[in-house]
């Protein structure tokens, strides 16, 4: 019986095959399969008829393979994969949770420069951290709260695994890392701290956190790491470093004329010879005394 039945061909039987019943092709066995109909379009179905005697009878065997179970299994798997995947993907990191209107990720040197330059007198808060770095994931909440305590302040996040060229150029080497910036004082303090020495960050913060005007042009980053940023070849930041500004010749030259009127001028008189010292008293009574003895 397993013998025939291996040598059957089994064929699917969709609900568009008409009935072909009597459509019969008979092997060298005697073996008889065509596709049946059935309701299920994921059955199969065989018929088996052989004119061979097995035990002093003939065989005829109808039937269907039914895979529906292991389809359905199949899809729901799918699907619960499908929607495990898009949960996962959708899932916000632990960097992004808890963001509050002043805080934004910086995207390259040329952002961070621009936004410490367009920030005005307002305080700016450079948040150097990692997504594997513990002690960046456990202080990220409370500096979260201290940005919504402090619109006024503005908060950049550097990630550091998607600019460490950048991070080299600036010397951030510890994690988590901060950096206050305000106006034209430019850099006013840079520390680390962790969630047990949040201390440290609440005081620069009240420290430096009142409002104020500075004179003078927005500073930014310093002069040597702005030259660092420009020398690193893995960024795409150009700068051009600042020169001493030449006198003009103009102001030179009226200057010259100034003096020259002025030593020209009829009215103008040599300056007066200083007064000569006066002389001490011992040395005028010996003086006195001199020349009373010449007379005598």
């Amino acid at each position: 019986m397993a013998k025939m039945v291996s040598k059957a061909v089994c064929f699917p039987s969709p609900l568009s095959f008409g009935d072909i019943h009597h459509h019969h092709h008979y092997n060298q066995h005697g073996v008889c399969a065509f596709p049946m109909k059935f309701k299920n379009p994921n059955s199969v179905g065989f018929s088996l008829s052989t004119s061979n005697d097995f035990f002093g009878g003939n065989i005829s065997q109808r039937g269907h393979l039914s895979f529906s179970k292991f389809n359905k299994r199949n899809n729901k798997y799918a699907a619960t994969s499908a929607q495990m995947s898009i949960g996962i993907r959708n899932a916000p990191k632990w960097w992004e949770k808890g963001l509050q209107p002043n805080m934004k990720e910086v995207t390259g040197a040329q952002d961070l420069v621009d936004s410490l330059l367009s920030a005005g007198d307002k305080l700016v808060v450079v948040d150097f951290f990692s997504p594997g770095c513990g002690g960046c994931k456990a202080l990220h909440p409370k500096i979260c709260q201290l940005a919504e305590m402090n619109l006024d302040v503005q908060f950049l996040h550097v990630n550091y695994e998607e600019l460490k060229s950048m991070c080299y150029s600036l010397h951030v080497h510890v994690l988590p890392f901060f950096r206050f910036y305000r106006g034209a004082e430019g850099r006013l303090c840079s520390f680390s701290c962790t969630n047990a020495t949040i201390k440290k960050f609440r005081d620069a913060l009240t420290k430096y956190g009142a409002d104020c005007c500075s004179l003078g042009p927005v500073k930014g980053l310093e002069e040597k790491e702005l030259l660092a940023l420009a020398a690193n070849k893995d960024l795409s930041f150009a700068y051009t470093p600042k020169t001493e500004e030449p006198v003009p010749v103009v102001a030179l030259q009226e200057d010259m004329v100034i003096k020259t009127s002025t030593s020209s001028h009829p009215n103008t008189f040599p300056p007066l010879p200083l007064p000569l010292p006066l002389p001490l008293a011992s040395t005028s009574h010996k003086a006195k005394s001199n020349s009373m003895s010449e007379v005598c």
